[in-house]
């Protein structure tokens, strides 16, 4: 008997991969194993490892990744305080190289030839999957049942789920397309394709709706340390266990829930609900903490290179020397930022409060109203005068202004400087 070749399957036991294990046995003759990252999900990660044995894989796999998770790929993105599209913390985006990254170590351990996943054909997942497997080991080959087979969508497999015997988690009232992780919760699909319906207000698993957060705010302070968060009101915790914190902090009070209709790397909008409690009070402090800390320039720089660092993430390429270039930047510039976040929690905002810093650049008699401080004020005219020059230039140079350039126009004479 010809022994059948290994491919391994991103598993979430779900109703897209649970039937792309049976797929994969009749279709393509493949024994399958099923691999399940654990990065925050709880209880449901060995339940998927179990369906995975009884829908027929041959071995299957539920690692704990959380505290790889939190450390070596949502820190270092924060620490670029990246935002796609301007909202979006990309809580989906940032766990797929991690879970490409163990698939490949899978197949190299069980001698696979392949590996599969059950992004659909339209999504940015089938991309961020790949991209990642090929950057790692491009002798392994992909299977995306989504553009193979016959299906055309969830009614055709809840009927095969039901032909099989494979139990699914959605129902005609709960149809959610849903993916969970330790930074977020997302949800497509359904009554959510219409950018236009607002969501049910049971929808949401991790954040308190508005309306039922409580009534008083809460104080919190975030330590930071080289840009990474290291403590809660003064508890120091292990990445996991702080993002945790974190979640169960800002979750309460309904913080960090967005609407999203975002621009796909394939080419079409989708709309997308997602919660990201946790991650929204930490993006907050840290800002906090980088203006003491940071210099203007490199802030500025830095704000400048988020963005491409987030449309990096968000398409795939966390493997690809120019993101891994982008890092080593955003490390650089994340090692001056140390220092303590004040905040309150209220209603769905996380506001400000309060930034301490151990080496701030913040100099109160500096900027104080009152006197004191080594700045002169008769230094800001001649500086206001270089910069408008070329304004002034551009003014006289456009004949439909009104304001005639002089015949011989003279320098005013240097202000009176203030001795000291």
């Amino acid at each position: 008997m010809t022994q059948r070749e290994k491919i391994v399957l991103a598993y979430s036991g779900g109703l897209d991969t649970s039937i792309i294990i049976k797929w994969l046995q009749q279709e393509r003759g493949y024994d399958v194993v099923a691999f399940t990252a654990d990065l925050g999900q709880g209880a449901e990660v060995e339940d998927a490892r179990e369906k995975a044995l009884k829908t027929g894989a041959v071995s299957a796999y539920a690692l704990d990744l959380r505290e790889e998770f939190v450390r070596d790929y949502v820190f270092p993105m924060m620490r670029s305080s990246a935002l796609y599209e301007g909202y979006y913390l990309l809580g989906t985006s940032i766990a797929r190289p991690l879970i490409a990254k163990k698939m490949v170590e899978l197949a190299e351990k069980e001698g696979a030839v392949a590996v599969s996943h059950g992004a659909t054909g339209k999504g940015n997942d089938q991309v961020r999957f790949e991209l990642s497997v090929l950057s790692l080991n491009p002798e392994l080959q992909t299977v995306a049942p989504w553009r193979e087979w016959d299906f055309q969508g969830r009614a055709d497999l809840e009927a095969f789920a039901q032909e099989h015997g494979i139990p699914v988690p959605t129902t005609k009232k709960s149809p959610w397309s849903i993916d969970a992780n330790m930074l977020h919760v997302s949800y497509e699909g359904g009554l959510l394709e219409d950018p236009w319906a607002e969501p049910p207000a049971d929808l949401c698993k991790m954040t308190a709706n508005i309306e039922d957060a409580p009534n008083e705010p809460e104080y919190i302070e975030i330590e930071y340390r080289e840009g990474d968060p290291v403590a809660i009101n003064g508890e120091a915790l292990s990445p996991a266990a702080l993002l945790e914190r974190a979640n169960e902090l800002g979750g309460k009070h309904g913080i960090g829930r967005i609407d999203l209709v975002e621009n796909r790397f394939v080419g079409m909008k989708s709309r997308g609900i997602y919660e990201t409690p946790g991650g929204t009070v930490l993006y907050h402090g840290r800002r906090a903490v980088e203006s003491l800390t940071l210099d203007r320039e490199v802030l500025h720089q830095r704000d400048a290179l988020g963005p491409k660092y987030a449309e990096l993430v968000y398409n795939g390429f966390w493997f690809a020397p120019e993101r891994e270039a982008l890092q080593v930047y955003m490390d650089h510039v994340a090692r001056r930022v140390t220092g303590t976040a004040r905040l309150k929690l209220y209603k769905g905002n996380c506001v400000v409060v309060g930034r301490k810093a151990p080496r701030s650049l913040y100099d109160q008699e500096l900027v104080s109203f009152e006197a004191g401080g080594d700045y002169r004020q008769a230094d800001a005219g001649a500086f206001i005068r270089l910069n408008a020059l070329r304004l002034r230039v551009e003014s006289w140079a456009d004949s439909t202004k009104k304001t005639p350039k002089p015949e011989s126009y003279v320098p005013a004479e240097p202000e009176e400087v203030r001795g000291d």
